[in-house]
């Protein structure tokens, strides 16, 4: 959850942006409302809190996650088709029940337009298995015949610019961003990519061999079902992880990436990006996309692409060949036959993730409409799912959590008044975006039908590109989603210095305008706070109020900033995921710097809340204390269990701690949990003395 820093999250591009539809094409372009409706009797139950769930029999202030949902584990194991389970995940669940249920009134829609259309195409050609399995491998032919006839490396470099031109493009993420200087703009960033494999340490690590071994095997049988004989299918896979392995020496790992957002900025004219690359000159690849060559971008990560442009020119032809060949076939996988699905299954969700099944050919459909066409299909969703009334209610919270934050970050002792005004400039200057876009996107241009999954699927990588990279060179929309209200998640952007909470996030366990204030403080508060943190954890706080890259800091403040959140960093790195396997305290600092802050800034507004209506927190409910029932909820929302083989991902890579350490990391450092448990010195759960983090 909660992204962070993701600065180029979905480059994509191309041409010129869509033509404004006219009046007509606008109307078209809406959903007929009064086609849709939902059968609540069959979507999942929402995962509540309830105290039946508590485990009597745990010491809350030794065990408090045990203590929350140690009971509901038991109870309700990982399904087969997943590797996690928690309530994101139940509510992810919930929130593709009703996907499905509008999925298969728009494929039925007789005569449907705009997106009703484009949900329909995706949905029907998606689920007839059996033209998805007689076609077999035939719609990927073109792209692996233009593979084929590759002969050197100014062949390799034309298809790199021709396939990206279609949205296509392996090596490297490219698309618009806000330029760091200038948060008003957009410019176009190039970073790095090209892995088969989640990071680089895994082409390095000893710990890591086994995964690297039957990420070999895996490439081998992919090429071997793409029609290349098994013994060249061999060899061809030993060239193809020799050739990630020499970008993988390149890359920036995930730690360094995500506690050093400066990486992606590295602005330079696109001549001497030229002289860097020069068997790849971005002069012609800007040309070949469809885009006016700029004066500046930024080439992140150069090393990397300085190594592409070297490869180009030393590596035998057939090596790239293999290479390009294994990617467009595994990335189009899971839109082909049977034999393809099942093979990408096995690798990257079984061998990978440690989940057991298959998911259902309906989960996986919808999955391919919410990355082809998600935010049509989002107009459809919060039709029928979103009640203005949570929309309202959230706006107070998030009214009620930015006047708590400026409370604490003007009391704080360890900040000088200098960079307190800066801090409360921010602040200000801060915006939120709840349930769904007042401005949906324009789908004009996107054509879809009932012929082809895979030709959708291509057909909605190139518009998606062409309309990314339209954005170049154009002032930064600052109404844009960059989340489909379908989705159960939640960001902040540094560069519009604003936090998004999409539609489907605003339910149990996160949110229910029907609960009582500890759960909803407790829950989607923390959340709120959360986010709002991010602007001020370890790389958000080098973002000012305008959203540009900048130092609002003194020296001093800077330090001690420094001084407390490496102390969270040590208190992440004590915690054992699996045997001999420790969170990355530094990997994960900033989400954990945000669940620290968030959860302080929810309990003052809590507080405040109670003191308006006249409570002091001591009510019980359930046999609770209201004080009690917030640290409880947010424990729950925090509900998360995973397959070994998940955790070790999750660790290895992702900027986020596994949520059973995420449940107990922030509260461990309030006295007020502490006070509302009554716990001791030398409990786990009361970090005291030097061991207390406090940050915001």
């Amino acid at each position: 959850m909660l992204l962070s820093l993701a600065i180029t999250a979905a480059l994509a591009a191309c041409q010129k942006p869509a033509a404004a539809p006219d009046a007509a094409q606008a109307a078209a372009a809406k959903p007929d409302a009064a086609a849709y409706s939902l059968d609540d009797a069959k979507l999942p139950p929402y995962i509540r809190f309830q105290a039946g769930d508590l485990d009597a029999a745990r010491n809350v202030c030794a065990d408090f996650n045990g203590f929350v949902n140690a009971k509901w584990y038991s109870a309700n194991p990982i399904p087969g088709d997943r590797s996690s389970w928690g309530g994101f995940d139940a509510l992810a669940e919930r929130s593709l029940a009703v996907q499905h249920q509008l999925a298969e009134q728009a494929a039925a829609k007789a005569g449907a337009t705009g997106v009703d259309k484009l949900v329909g195409d995706f949905w029907a050609t998606g689920m007839d298995e059996a033209k998805i399995n007689a076609q077999g491998i035939e719609p990927l032919k073109p792209e692996l015949a233009a593979i084929d006839a590759l002969t050197d490396g100014a062949s390799v470099a034309d298809y790199l610019r021709t396939s990206a031109a279609q949205g296509q493009n392996v090596l490297f993420d490219f698309g618009p961003e806000a330029d760091f200087k200038d948060s008003s703009m957009n410019i176009a960033y190039a970073t790095q990519g090209g892995l088969g494999l989640p990071e680089r340490g895994y082409y390095f690590d000893k710990d890591k061999a086994d995964k690297l071994a039957a990420y070999e095997t895996h490439v081998a049988k992919v090429l071997e079902l793409s029609g290349v004989p098994a013994a060249d299918a061999a060899r061809q896979a030993k060239a193809v992880v020799a050739f990630e392995t020499r970008l993988a020496k390149v890359s920036i790992g995930a730690e360094q990436l995500n506690r050093d957002v400066s990486l992606y900025y590295k602005p330079i004219s696109p001549a001497d990006a030229d002289k860097l690359t020069p068997n790849f000159p971005w002069t012609k690849f800007f040309e070949s996309q469809g885009v006016a060559v700029p004066a500046m971008f930024s080439l992140a990560m150069p090393d990397f692409h300085k190594e592409v442009s070297k490869m180009i020119g030393d590596t035998p032809v057939d090596a790239w060949k293999a290479y390009l060949r294994y990617h467009a076939v595994d990335d189009a996988s899971p839109y082909l036959s049977d034999a393809f699905a099942q093979e990408s299954f096995e690798f990257h969700n079984k061998t990978m993730a440690g989940q057991k099944e298959q998911k259902a050919r309906w989960k996986r459909v919808l999955g391919a409409v919410n990355r082809n066409v998600g935010e049509a299909f989002g107009q459809l969703y919060v039709k029928v799912a979103f009640p203005p009334e949570a929309k309202a209610k959230m706006e107070t919270l998030v009214g009620n959590l930015q006047v708590a934050l400026k409370a604490r970050i003007e009391k704080l002792d360890w900040m000088s008044p200098d960079t307190k005004q800066k801090a409360l400039a921010k602040l200000g200057t801060f915006k939120s975006k709840i349930g769904y876009p007042d401005k949906w996107r324009d789908w004009n241009g996107l054509t879809t039908g009932r012929d082809s999954y895979y030709g959708n699927v291509q057909a909605a990588n190139a518009f998606n590109y062409k309309w990314q990279l339209g954005k170049i060179g154009k002032p930064v929309d600052k109404t844009e989603w960059g989340m489909t209200p379908q989705l159960v998640n939640a960001q902040y952007n540094p560069l519009n210095n604003d936090i998004t909470f999409p539609a489907a996030i605003l339910q149990p366990p996160f949110f229910d305008p029907n609960a009582d204030d500890a759960m909803n403080y407790g829950g989607i508060g923390a959340v709120i706070g959360h986010e709002m943190i991010h602007g001020y954890d370890d790389q958000g706080s080098r973002f000012g109020p305008t959203g540009n890259f900048e130092n609002w800091w003194t020296e001093a403040d800077a330090k001690g900033f420094a001084g407390r959140t490496d102390k969270l960093v040590q208190q992440f790195n004590g915690y054992e995921a699996l045997p001999g396997l420790h969170v990355n305290g530094k990997l994960t600092l900033g989400e954990n710097i945000a669940d620290l802050g968030g959860l302080n800034v929810a309990w003052d507004a809590m507080q405040k809340a109670l003191a308006d209506a006249g409570k002091k927190g001591s009510d019980k409910i359930d046999g609770y204390t209201e004080e009690q029932r917030f640290f409880l909820s947010f424990g729950t929302i925090w509900r998360d269990q995973m397959t070994p083989d998940f955790m070790k991902l999750i660790v290895n890579s992702n900027e986020h701690a596994p949520g059973t350490f995420r449940a107990i990391g922030a509260p461990s450092n309030m006295p007020a949990f502490a006070q509302a448990f009554g716990c001791k010195a030398g409990d786990a759960m009361v970090r005291d003395g030097d061991k207390q983090v406090v940050i915001w």
